[in-house]
């Protein structure tokens, strides 16, 4: 308890020191927490959402990606006699006047859903406001949750627009679902009840389901007997599936996207430790004195290491609440973030609060005490390590750092090697994450040896330049060496994750401009308003296309369906065993669109290609070929020797060949392109989702205005109608509001390397007290004192900057050619940009300049008889 209480007093008479180490902690812990509930509010949203739309479903019957035939569902229910079974049409609308929200549609037959969903029921979510008569008499009933309905002051009989595909519905609220617990209220948040035959109205799905659910205990031989009875009178194409297959297959598309977003949190945790192992390092070096003289009054290494542990892990603690409070408040925005992203580029998904695990608060808690102790591992082993004689002489822990610098480079090596076998030797992305804090770690090693190295090769130089000032600043960054490298280490590790970060970004958005420029060859894009990537059944009426190929001035039309669809690589003939029975029945889902064009791609666009001589799109017309986009490929495995894919069409499954794999950055989820005449005759649809117009006299033809003259001439429908260069514009507002939450977190990894120097500028102004104040009373003014000040702060900036030059360099290769690569399936050109080095070294000089104003200002303060006395 003395022991205790000695450490807890100079915890509290150095306030300034101790929030410094409570700051490196709660930063990290609330990046750590910030990201993981933003993950895990939208996963828990689309997981309550289709928890709530599946009900008691166990199996699905679902179509082959256009949707299942009714009749399909009179089969099932007449001629089988299966009572549970219930018919489901199910898409997103965007809802008006709800801030034009998406909300998922759920159409429902009232008389057979009961044992599924408790929504018109007893349950959940029963109706407790309003009555059935409207829902079944009104062909614009529509239920809603009491969530929702609060907040937008909606009521029995309020009007709500629902814009689907290019038309808008009037419906009116007919009931309003009231839940009985929180998931529940949360789950109804964005889901809409109508009719069946609302529902096939509004999404032009006539004569057609999304899916029929099905309940059947597959462990009784009732439940297997009747899935098979079932399964007996499918037609080609269809099959029945788990929902919750079908959900985990939807979700696992984000899968790389949150692992890395949790990558850079961990980031910011451990620049953070730098600057906790900063502080205390500090903290044992500025009690050496005390601790030598505790040791020669028998105090043991045991308790002097335990002392300054204990002392670590409550500064933690403190830096851990703090953290967890932080980090609530900073998931709050980085859920818009994040599940604006998933909106943009995976699936709809409506997340309106986050949702606070307790686990997640625990696992951010608890690595941030494990940070804290192990960065405090090295200097409570220096405290204990050291004779009690020479804990009492200043100048030995530097000497005894100097002397270990090689070896802890040679460490730092190794780490490095080791990082790179984890990259380079296998494709496991959690593996190769974590290789790149190996490499970083491993270079933030070796970064103190060539500091060293470095000052002591401008102490000659800057002598020439700036004088005996000169010289002093570069000697005094290597001579206290312990405590300048880790506050240049850890802004070294910040400035270099943000060369990385923005020349893969920069060099990603490079590449998407140029793809932009090959795959944007019309001159005018037509679509309905959409409220998601995977909205498929968003459609263009037969008389609009019409319409439009009738323009004067038009001179072709391409017309493109985007569906859904099943599909499984077909094994090589080599292949045997297990393997081949693996792929023979495992389906995936992947976006199939449908393309009616005479137009070739051009060239640049395809990664491999069996181009014939009469040009492959015109080659594949009337042959079951397809091309799919490297994303899709690389997931896949599909090359030129496996390039055979199986598809579930409406006429049962089919084999096509791949015969080109094409860039395309428009989403990771992988997408198989055909032609549309192939598409109709397995698929029997003949929908258009969007098209394309090609306008003659192009270039000395006003768009612009022949674009505005399209949009008042069909003023009367729900229709998207962009010039080239405004969805060029459009796509590059997506993809910088993807990376936004990267460089929120670039920030706050530079801010937390940021109080790390201002934490190594105070240890070091406090360290030096009386060489300082033996300077002053020589004759250095204070002007002089703050020019060596801002020279040796400027040192460290700059040392910092040049380090993380070749260290961003190579994190940059690391993140295009490794990471992206094999999280996403993108290749991107690397393009790398001065700009963006001279930015990273400004932000390193400048950084550690502002950290040295307020050491500055304490150099005015001090008082130099007290500053030489010594006892």
């Amino acid at each position: 308890m003395i022991l205790f209480k000695t450490g807890l007093r100079y915890l509290l008479r150095r306030p300034f020191q101790s929030i410094l180490c409570i700051l490196g902690v709660a930063l990290g812990v609330a990046m750590v927490i910030a990201i993981d509930l933003a993950n895990g509010s939208a996963s828990r949203a689309f997981e309550l959402s289709t928890e709530t739309v599946v009900g008691r479903a166990t199996h699905q019957v679902v179509g082959s990606g256009a949707g299942l035939e009714e009749d399909v569902y009179r089969r099932i229910k007449v001629e089988l006699g299966v009572r549970e079974a219930a018919p489901v049409v199910e898409s997103y609308a965007t809802a008006i006047e709800l801030d034009q929200q998406p909300l998922r549609v759920l159409g429902i037959d009232a008389f057979a859903d009961a044992p599924f969903r408790s929504y018109l029921g007893e349950g959940n979510a029963a109706l407790q406001q309003g009555d059935l008569t409207d829902f079944f008499v009104r062909p614009d009933a529509i239920l809603i949750g009491e969530a929702m309905a609060q907040r937008y002051g909606l009521r029995v009989g309020s009007a709500v627009t629902l814009r689907a595909g290019d038309r808008r519905h009037a419906m009116r609220v007919a009931g309003i679902l009231t839940p009985a617990d929180e998931n529940s209220r949360r789950a109804l948040d964005g889901l809409a009840i109508v009719d069946i035959s609302t529902a096939q109205e509004l999404f032009d799905m006539t004569g057609r389901l999304s899916h029929i659910d099905l309940i059947a205990d597959e462990r009784t031989a009732a439940g297997r007997a009747l899935l098979a009875r079932v399964r007996s009178i499918l037609p080609e194409g269809a099959q029945i599936v788990k929902p919750r297959a079908r959900s985990q297959s939807v979700e696992s598309l984000t899968d790389a996207f949150r692992l890395n977003l949790t990558a850079l949190s961990l980031l910011a945790l451990v620049v953070g430790m730098f600057l906790i192992y900063n502080t205390v390092t500090f903290s044992v070096v500025q009690r050496r004195p005390v601790i030598g003289t505790l040791r020669c009054l028998g105090v043991t290494q045991r308790e002097i290491f335990r002392q300054i542990l204990l002392e670590t892990l409550l500064l933690g603690v403190v830096g851990g609440v703090l953290g967890i409070g932080l980090g609530v408040l900073l998931g709050r925005g980085a859920v818009g973030l994040v599940s604006q992203t998933i909106n943009d580029l995976y699936y709809t998904v409506n997340v309106r609060s986050v949702a606070v695990d307790p686990l997640t608060l625990l696992k951010g808690f608890a690595l941030g005490l494990a940070a804290s102790l192990a960065a405090a591992l090295a200097p409570a082993y220096e405290a204990t390590s050291i004779p009690p004689i020479t804990a009492l002489r200043r100048s030995n822990i530097e000497q005894r750092v100097q002397r270990l610098l090689p070896w802890i480079a040679l460490a730092g090596v190794v780490m490095f090697a080791v990082g790179g076998a984890m990259l380079l030797l296998t494709r496991a992305l959690v593996v190769n994450l974590a290789g790149i804090f190996f490499v970083l770690i491993g270079l933030a090693s070796v970064s103190p040896l060539l500091t060293l190295g470095l000052m002591r090769a401008l102490a000659p130089i800057l002598d020439r330049i700036v004088g005996l000032i000169g010289r002093m600043s570069a000697r005094n960054v290597a001579n206290a060496i312990s405590r300048t490298a880790i506050a240049i280490a850890s802004l070294m590790v910040a400035v270099s994750v943000v060369i990385g970060l923005q020349s893969m970004i920069g060099s990603f958005r490079v590449t998407v401009e140029s793809w932009l420029d090959a795959s944007l060859t019309a001159d005018v894009y037509v679509a309905p308003p959409t409220t998601g990537v995977n909205t498929n059944y968003a459609t263009v009426a037969p008389d609009v296309v019409e319409a439009f190929e009738a323009l004067p001035g038009v001179t072709d039309v391409t017309l493109f369906r985007r569906a859904s669809v099943d599909f499984r690589v077909a094994a090589p003939p080599r292949e045997s065993g297990a393997l081949s029975a693996q792929r023979s029945t495992d389906y995936s889902s992947a976006v199939l669109l449908a393309i009616r064009s005479d137009r070739e791609r051009a060239p640049e666009t395809f990664v491999w290609t069996a181009r014939p001589a009469d040009g492959l799109w015109r080659s594949m017309a009337g042959k079951d070929e397809v091309q799919v986009s490297e994303p899709f490929a690389n997931k896949h495995g599909v090359t030129p020797q496996n390039n055979r894919l199986i598809l579930r069409t409406e006429q049962g499954d089919r084999e096509f060949r791949v015969v080109a794999v094409y860039y395309d950055y428009a989403s990771d989820a992988g997408v198989i392109l055909m032609p549309r005449d192939t598409y109709q005759r397995y698929w029997r649809d003949d929908k258009i989702s969007s098209l394309a117009l090609y306008v003659a006299d192009a270039r000395v033809r006003d768009i612009g205005a022949f674009v505005e003259g399209l949009r008042r001439q069909f003023a009367g429908r729900e229709l998207v109608i962009s010039a080239n260069r405004e969805l060029r514009a459009n796509a590059l507002v997506i993809f910088d509001r993807t990376f936004a939450i990267t460089g929120a977190l670039n920030l706050l990894a530079i801010v937390v390397a940021f109080i790390g120097v201002l934490s190594a500028l105070m240890a070091l102004q406090v360290e030096r007290t009386r060489e300082l104040g033996v300077l002053r009373a020589n004759g250095m003014t204070l002007r002089q004192l703050w020019r060596m000040t801002l020279l040796e702060t400027g040192l460290m900036g700059g040392t910092a900057g040049l380090l993380s030059m070749p260290t961003g360099f190579l994190l940059a290769l690391i993140l295009v050619y490794i990471i992206n690569l094999r999280s996403f399936g993108w290749t991107i050109r690397l393009d790398l940009q001065w700009e963006t080095f001279a930015q990273a070294m400004l932000v390193a000089v400048i950084s550690a300049l502002l950290a040295a104003i307020y050491p500055m200002l304490r150099l005015g303060q001090m008082e130099i008889a007290r500053a030489v006395r010594q006892e």
